[in-house]
């Protein structure tokens, strides 16, 4: 039986269901998930393998015009992945008009030799008369390789998605363990999970200068249990009143939600202790950027 295997990089402006693909296709959280645009911001690689096929998804930073130096890391990251793969994901998602993002990344793709398959996400929220619309607005420009519409939310075409990404990869070996699904470190997935819930926490009370780093974390000798220290980064003393909260109620449900997300991943019991540190303007900050993994 004939083996493919290869790189697929999933590319879009933010807030398109990127992540929330990624996860759904492999069947398990890796990239944090939110409303807020500009949620990832590292490429986060994770492992789909079945009996005949092994594909490794790369989920990149929105691309939007950069504000700062951490904005030009995400869209440099996002950019360099299209040279690096066998199969490109531009997703798009139920919106009737192509936005100024999406221009910018069709731009982009029009030199590209790699196999780009369109990917109309949260037909969900949308009749056939308006997906119609929307598929042929796109296929009038003769850029894609194919266009398939799905819910990731709802995993409504997934396994139709993943069949048609395997059509386009190349005969090869299986590049990771058949039990992996991510080659980012425990540390980094637990950071990004308490991330992801400050953004849920917070709303629209903190923007996106919040950054986590765990700075410990360890198994109790004898015990099921699995110590956790992380430190949180904000750029405003303001900021860090918000995520702590009135008598630290904001942060003990931000640490309580985390922990359960982390005890799944790690399946352990899991005691994490958060701190809240005021690091002001760090996005524009080479070394902390550098600290915290963004370079």
């Amino acid at each position: 039986m004939t083996y493919k295997s290869g790189f697929v990089t999933i590319i879009g402006r933010p807030n398109v269901g990127k992540s929330t693909l990624m996860n759904e296709v492999i069947g398990q959280k890796i990239a944090i998930m939110s409303d807020k645009p500009q949620t990832t911001r590292n490429k986060i690689q994770s492992i789909h393998t079945e009996d005949n096929f092994q594909m490794i998804f790369i989920d990149t930073p929105g691309i939007t015009k950069p504000k700062h130096k951490l904005g030009d890391y995400m869209l440099k990251a996002a950019r360099e992945t299209l040279g690096e793969v066998d199969v490109i994901l531009f997703v798009v998602d139920e919106s009737l008009t192509i936005g100024a993002g999406d221009t910018y990344i069709i731009q982009e793709l029009k030199d590209i030799k790699t196999p780009v398959i369109l990917v109309i996400n949260k037909i969900d929220k949308i009749d056939q008369e308006k997906f119609n619309y929307i598929y042929e607005k796109y296929e009038k420009m003769n850029i894609f390789s194919d266009i398939v519409g799905i819910s990731a939310l709802e995993r409504a075409n997934l396994q139709v998605l993943v069949d048609k990404i395997v059509d386009f990869l190349p005969e090869g070996p299986q590049y990771f363990p058949g039990d992996m699904i991510t080659d980012q470190p425990e540390r980094v997935i637990v950071a990004e999970i308490i991330r992801e819930k400050i953004l849920h926490y917070t709303h629209e009370e903190i923007p996106h200068g919040v950054a986590v780093e765990t700075t410990m974390m360890k198994q109790r000798e004898n015990k099921d249990i699995v110590d956790i220290h992380a430190t949180i980064y904000c750029e405003k003393k303001s900021h860090k009143g918000i995520i702590i909260g009135k008598q630290g109620r904001k942060l003990k449900g931000i640490g309580k939600s985390a922990r359960e997300d982390i005890e799944k991943l790690l399946g352990s019991k899991v005691y994490l202790e958060l701190w809240v540190k005021v690091k002001e303007d760090w996005r524009n900050s080479q070394n902390t950027l550098r600290t915290l993994g963004y370079e």
